[in-house]
C-alpha cells in the first residue's frame, strides 16, 4: 500500500515540462520589453557620464511591483563575431550579461499591464569599472515581482555596446564611406515637339525626393558635412536637371510639371557640397553589370552601351555640376562579382570593381581584417567593402531603437578592426545600400559623425585613396566563379529576352536615323531610355521594366511610321507613255533627306516604270514624284512602290497599286484630231461674228450690251473653265500644308 501510493508523487517527480501557455509565454525576463532609445556619448571619454534613456512596456497580464532598474557591464569582447553574437541575443543571461552596477538603481514601484513608461540612467564612467581598451557589453534590466513569481527575478532586459578607447589608437584604420545619390528611372523617351524637345516624365514622384525632408534632399544635406566620397547615377543628374526647365507628366492629360524651383534648389545645394568631397560617376543609368554578364553578352551590340555611358558621364557631372568626376569605378549590385562581372566591368575602362566581402571572402587564416584594395590581375584593382559594416544600416530605421542599437554596432566593428591588429593600419571600405531611406542616411550620419568627432581609432580616406592603399599579402584575390553568384541576386537579373528587345530598339533607331535632317533629335533621347532600360534599378520590378522597354519600342515605332507612302487607287494609262505620281507623306516636325523611291512593276515587259529617285521632304508636308513610264502592252500591271534609305534598306511598308494600261488606235487619233480642227474653226467664226456686231453697233449707235447671252469663254459651248477634273490616280500634291500630327524625332505621338 505504501509503494501504491508512492506512484503518484514519483510521477509527478518526473513528468517532463509542457509547452508554455500564452500567459507563460511573458514570464521570466522577457516579461517586460526594456528598449535602449538613446545612450550618449556613443563613445565615452575618462570622466563622461554615460547616459542611457529608453522605454519600458509590460507585456504580461499582471501587475509589476517592488521593480528597480540597472546599468549592467559586460566584459570586454574579443572577436568581431562575438559582437555579431551579442546582437542576436535575447533575453537575460547572468554571466555573459554581467553583475549590476552597484549604487545606480531606479526605483520603479509599478507597472501595470500594457502600460508604457520612459526611463533615463545615468552612471559615471569611471563606476562602469572599464579596463583595457575594448567593446564592452552594457545593458539595462528591469528586475521585480509578478503574480506568475513569488520572487525577485529580471524580468527584462535590453543591451547595446559601448567602445571603451582611453586614448587615440597607434595606427588608425582608414575609413572610405560611400554615399550614393541614385534613384530610380523617371524620363521617358518622349519629347515634345518643340524646338527645345520639352522632356516626358513617367511621373512627378521625384519631386518628393528632392523636396525638403525628402530622401534625396536629405542625403545631400547630410552628406555635405560628413566624411564621405558621392557616388552618383549621371542619369539622376540628368533628369534634375531636365526637372529645372519646362517639363511635362506623362498621363491622360499630359499636365505640364510645376516642381522646377525645389529640382534647382536640390542641383544648388549639391554643387556646393561636392566642392569639397569626391565624386565618383556611375556608367549613365547605372547598368546592371551582372545582368550583362551573365545574360547579355550572347546579345549583339548589348555590351557596346557600356562605352558611351562612361562617357555620357563624364560629361555630364562636368557639365552639371562643374566638377570632374572619377568613371574609373564599377559597382555591381551588393557588390556581388564572378570573373564575368569582372570582365563586363572593366571593359569600358573601370579598373577598379568595387566588391564586398561576403563576395570575395578570405580564407579565414587571418586573425584581422585586411586591407580592401585586392589587385586581381589585367591591370584592375578589386576595393572589397567590408560586408558587416555596409549593412549595418539596412533595416528599419525609423524606430530610434533600432537606429541606436545599429549605430553603437557600427562603432563597435570598427573599434574592433582597430583593436585586432593595433601595430598595422588598415584601410576599410563601407559600402551602403544603393538608396538609403530617409531613416537609414540619418543613422549612418549619425555614426559617421561620432566616428569623425571622437577621431580615436578611425580616419577618414576618399575611394581613390583607398584605391591606392598597399594591399595586405595574406588577402585572397581569387575572384570567385560564376557557381558562387548568389542564387537569389541571380533571379532578379533581367532576362536574355529584355536585351534582345533592346537590340532590336537599336536597330529600328539606327534605321530611323539615316533619314532624318536633325538626327540628334532623335539619338539622345532613345540612347539614353536604352541605357536606362538596363539599370540595376529594375532589379525587383520585373514587369516596370517590361513595360519600360515596350513603351520605348513602341514610341520608335510611332515616329517611323509617321513617314509612308499615301494609298493610291487604280491608275489607267491611255497611250505608250505617261507619268505615274507617288506621294510621300512627313508628319515629322523635321524633314527627311537621302531616301529612295523606287516603283517595282510586276509585269515589266508590259510596263516599264522608270528609274528610282532621289527625295528629300520637308517636316510636316507631303510631296508627290512623277515617274516617267511606258507602256509595251495592254492590260493590268501590279506597281510596288518603296522607300530605301541610303544605305539601301527598305523603310516602312510597301505601297502596291494596280495599272490598267490601254493603247490608244490611229482612227481614235484621227477622230481626236478633227474634233480639235472643229473647235479651232468654231473659235475662229465666232470671232469674226463678235467682230462684225461691234462694228454694226458702232455704226448704229448701239449701248454696248451683248444680246447673244452668256459668253463661253473655252469655245466649247458648254459654260465652264475648260479644265477637266483629275484622275484619282493623280492626286494634287501638298507640297506646303502642316501636317494635323505633326511629330518631331524624339517627339510628341499620338498613341
Amino acid at each position: 500500500m505504501t509503494l501504491l501510493t508512492g506512484v503518484p508523487l514519483l510521477a509527478g517527480l518526473l513528468q517532463t515540462p509542457h509547452a508554455p501557455s500564452a500567459q507563460a509565454a511573458t514570464t521570466g525576463s522577457h516579461t517586460v520589453d526594456v528598449t535602449i532609445d538613446s545612450m550618449s556619448p556613443s563613445a565615452p571619454a575618462k570622466g563622461d557620464t554615460v547616459t542611457i534613456s529608453g522605454t519600458l512596456t509590460n507585456d504580461s497580464r499582471s501587475t509589476i511591483t517592488d521593480a528597480h532598474l540597472d546599468m549592467h557591464r559586460g566584459d570586454a569582447l574579443n572577436s568581431r563575431s562575438a559582437i555579431e553574437s551579442v546582437t542576436h541575443r535575447t533575453g537575460y543571461l547572468s554571466g555573459a550579461d554581467g553583475p549590476e552596477v552597484e549604487g545606480h538603481q531606479e526605483k520603479i514601484d509599478k507597472l501595470d499591464p500594457g502600460v508604457s513608461r520612459p526611463f533615463t540612467l545615468s552612471v559615471p564612467a569611471k563606476d562602469l569599472d572599464l579596463g583595457d581598451d575594448g567593446v564592452y557589453q552594457i545593458g539595462v534590466s528591469l528586475s521585480g515581482h509578478s503574480q506568475a513569481s513569488s520572487y525577485e527575478q529580471v524580468l527584462g532586459m535590453d543591451r547595446t555596446f559601448l567602445p571603451w578607447q582611453a586614448s587615440d589608437a597607434k595606427k588608425k584604420t582608414q575609413l572610405t564611406y560611400l554615399w550614393p545619390l541614385i534613384s530610380s528611372t523617371h524620363l521617358t523617351a518622349e519629347t515634345d515637339a518643340d524646338a527645345q524637345q520639352t522632356p516626358v516624365f513617367r511621373n512627378d514622384d521625384l519631386a518628393a525626393e528632392l523636396a525638403p525632408g525628402g530622401r534625396l534632399q536629405q542625403m545631400v544635406a547630410l552628406g555635405k558635412n560628413l566624411p564621405v566620397t558621392f557616388v552618383i547615377d549621371p542619369d539622376l543628374l540628368a533628369t534634375v536637371d531636365a526637372m529645372t526647365k519646362s517639363y511635362r507628366v506623362n498621363g491622360p492629360d499630359g499636365p505640364m510639371g510645376n516642381n522646377q524651383a525645389v529640382a534647382k534648389q536640390w542641383l544648388h545645394e549639391l554643387e556646393e557640397a561636392v566642392k569639397s568631397h569626391e565624386v565618383v560617376a556611375l556608367p549613365f543609368a547605372d547598368p546592371d553589370l551582372a545582368s550583362l554578364a551573365h545574360h547579355g553578352k550572347g546579345v549583339p551590340s548589348a555590351l557596346s552601351h557600356l562605352g558611351p555611358a562612361t562617357e555620357l558621364a563624364d560629361k555630364t557631372v562636368d557639365t552639371i555640376l562643374g566638377v570632374k568626376p572619377r568613371t574609373d569605378f564599377a559597382w555591381p549590385v551588393n557588390g556581388a562579382i564572378d570573373s564575368s562581372i569582372v570582365d563586363v566591368a572593366t571593359s569600358a575602362g573601370a579598373h577598379n570593381v568595387i566588391t564586398r566581402s561576403d563576395s570575395l571572402r578570405d580564407t579565414g587564416k587571418l586573425s584581422y581584417t585586411p586591407t580592401a584594395a585586392r589587385p586581381i590581375g589585367g591591370g584592375n584593382t578589386a576595393i572589397v567593402a567590408d560586408a558587416p559594416l555596409s549593412r549595418a544600416f539596412e533595416g528599419d530605421m525609423s524606430k530610434a531603437s533600432d537606429a541606436t542599437h545599429a549605430v553603437q554596432e557600427f562603432l563597435a566593428q570598427t573599434q574592433m578592426i582597430s583593436l585586432q591588429d593595433p601595430d598595422r593600419q588598415r584601410s576599410v571600405v563601407v559600402a551602403p545600400q544603393r538608396m538609403p531611406s530617409v531613416s537609414q542616411a540619418h543613422a549612418m550620419a549619425t555614426a559617421l559623425r561620432e566616428l569623425e568627432e571622437d577621431g580615436r581609432w578611425t580616419q577618414s580616406l576618399s575611394l581613390s585613396g583607398a584605391a591606392k592603399a598597399k594591399p595586405d599579402p595574406a588577402a585572397s584575390r581569387q575572384v570567385p566563379s560564376s557557381s558562387a553568384y548568389p542564387s537569389a541576386l541571380r533571379r532578379q537579373e533581367l532576362p536574355t529576352d529584355a536585351f534582345r528587345q533592346i537590340q532590336g530598339t537599336q536597330s529600328a533607331l539606327d534605321d530611323f536615323r539615316v533619314i532624318l535632317a536633325q538626327p540628334e533629335r532623335v539619338v539622345t533621347p532613345f540612347g539614353n531610355a536604352m541605357m536606362r532600360e538596363m539599370s540595376t534599378e529594375w532589379r525587383g520590378d520585373t514587369s516596370g521594366a517590361a513595360t519600360f522597354r515596350h513603351s520605348v519600342r513602341s514610341y520608335l515605332d510611332g515616329l517611323t511610321k509617321k513617314v509612308h507612302l499615301i494609298q493610291k487607287s487604280e491608275a489607267t494609262l491611255s497611250g505608250r507613255s505617261a507619268t505615274i505620281p507617288v506621294t510621300v507623306q512627313n508628319n515629322l516636325v523635321q524633314g527627311v533627306k537621302d531616301m529612295t523611291l523606287r516603283l517595282t512593276s510586276s509585269q515589266p515587259n508590259r510596263l516599264d516604270v522608270g528609274k528610282s529617285q532621289q527625295i528629300t521632304v520637308d517636316g510636316g508636308h507631303s510631296q508627290s514624284f512623277k515617274f516617267d513610264t511606258t507602256a509595251n502592252a495592254n492590260g493590268r500591271a501590279w506597281v510596288t512602290a518603296q522607300l530605301y534609305t541610303a544605305d539601301g534598306r527598305p523603310y516602312g511598308e510597301p505601297m502596291t497599286f494596280q495599272v490598267n494600261v490601254t493603247e490608244i488606235t490611229a482612227t481614235v487619233m484621227l477622230v481626236i484630231a478633227g474634233g480639235v480642227l472643229l473647235l479651232v474653226l468654231a473659235g475662229v467664226r465666232i470671232y469674226l461674228q463678235r467682230k462684225r456686231a461691234a462694228a454694226q453697233r458702232a455704226e448704229d449707235g448701239s449701248d454696248g450690251n451683248d444680246a447673244e447671252g452668256p459668253t463661253d469663254t473655252d469655245g466649247d459651248g458648254d459654260g465652264t473653265d475648260g479644265d477637266a477634273p483629275e484622275q484619282p490616280s493623280d492626286p494634287t500634291p501638298d507640297t506646303g500644308s502642316e501636317s494635323s500630327d505633326p511629330s518631331g524625332s524624339g517627339e510628341k505621338v499620338d498613341r
